[in-house]
């Protein structure tokens, strides 16, 4: 049995002819689905789709409604410099599933499923997608970046263009899984830079930062610090999944 969810079509015949020697596997389990892109009963229902409530300016689940242009806590201390952090769906078990099959299962498609669930936190006033970029050693050794692949099918779902080498990770950094949140923000700090390229596109533009998952924040606000350093008019994030401890009370 398999639910729709966001189809990720292989096109054209050879695409039919790829279903039958291949069949499509649902992006959470890998279960037999009936098509591309297509997630598992089971997959789907453990699934929490975000949506409002939520801080009008973070975009932090409420557990209950708290009006119209309702801040939490953090947000009404400190005010981010970003136009909220948008995501399709909350970090869990299958979540975590397809973005790991995406990132390191060389499923590349997995993108056009992830961003079909994103298209509709896509912000009304967008003019520009940045994929939040890999230091080139990295790209080099897993062969594509990942947000860069959400971002592409994004922006030819929403007709937004995508600017790739806008925004550049110009240091290496380790990974930041083990760190705490005060020291992921150390080590991320500098580590992106708009290229001279991007100067040009970025400046006055209403960016959406494209990632796959959101955790701590520190990458994603690094790379905002740059964007608006570099004169971006505003900036939305922008992820397939975003952790969650508990819709803020």
């Amino acid at each position: 049995m398999c639910l729709f969810a966001a189809r990720a079509t292989r096109p054209g015949v050879f695409g039919r002819l790829l279903d039958l020697v291949l069949p499509p596997r649902c992006p959470g389990c890998g279960a037999t689905v009936a098509g591309q892109g297509r997630f598992c009963a089971p997959c789907w229902s453990s699934l929490r789709l975000l949506t409002p409530p939520w801080c009008a300016s973070c975009n932090l689940p409420f557990a209950f409604d708290r009006g119209e242009g309702a801040l939490c806590a953090t947000c009404l201390a400190n005010p981010p410099d970003h136009g909220g952090v948008r995501a399709a769906v909350a970090y869990g078990d299958v979540a975590r599933s397809v973005a790991l099959r995406l990132k390191y299962g060389g499923r590349p498609f997995y993108a056009a499923t992830m961003a079909a669930l994103m298209l509709r936190h896509m912000p009304p006033a967008a003019t520009l997608l940045i994929p939040v970029p890999l230091h080139r050693r990295r790209l080099w050794s897993r062969g594509y970046n990942q947000a860069a692949l959400i971002a592409t099918a994004l922006g030819k779902s929403a007709h937004v263009p995508v600017d790739v080498h806008a925004l550049e990770r110009h240091r290496a950094t380790p990974p930041l899984r083990d760190h705490s949140a005060s020291a992921r923000r150390a080590v991320v700090k500098g580590a992106f830079r708009v290229t001279p390229h991007g100067r040009e596109t970025v400046r006055g533009a209403s960016l959406v930062l494209v990632d796959d998952v959101y955790t701590s924040g520190a990458t994603a606000q690094a790379c905002v610090k740059a964007l608006r350093g570099a004169g971006a008019a505003a900036v939305t994030i922008l992820a397939w999944a975003r952790v969650i401890d508990g819709a803020s009370d």
